[in-house]
């Protein structure tokens, strides 16, 4: 029963140690089946992130992917490559919340919040309206 009890302290207390530290997140993150990789920084105590390497960066013909599903017309000639797909995090003692992802698959923008499963697995969650309604897309830490 000890045995049962110190490790459920030593849990709790590493967990806790963990939360406390926001500035984990800044890196780079594999997306989901890596397909990308997404670079997190900070600026003015909020977080972003940005598309710094594609698994496939060059269309069938050899140019480079460009934004060409974004609903701006203005914004579909960019490219993949370098564009923000994160922003506006703020960290609240156990998530990041209040900001946005973009799907450059779709060229939508969703609400969205992120938490940590440990310090190199994060879940990203996309939402309309409330989060029950969304889809969470699993990022881990490029070592």
């Amino acid at each position: 029963m000890k045995k049962v009890f110190s490790l459920m302290v030593v849990m709790m207390m590493s967990t806790f140690m963990f939360a406390q530290n926001a500035d984990d997140i800044l890196g780079t993150w594999f997306t989901e089946g890596g397909k990308s990789k997404v670079e997190i920084t900070k600026k003015d105590g909020r977080y972003s992130g940005k598309i710094i390497w594609l698994k496939e960066p060059n269309r069938a013909d050899g140019t480079a992917k460009l934004d060409k599903n974004n609903e701006d017309e203005s914004l579909k000639g960019r490219g993949i490559l370098g564009l923000p797909v994160i922003q506006g995090f703020e960290w609240d003692d156990d998530l990041f919340e209040d900001g946005t992802i973009y799907d450059p698959e779709n060229g939508k923008t969703y609400s969205c919040e992120m938490t940590w499963e440990d310090k190199d697995t994060l879940n990203v969650r996309g939402y309309v309206g409330f989060s029950l309604l969304g889809r969470t897309t699993v990022w881990t830490r490029v070592k």
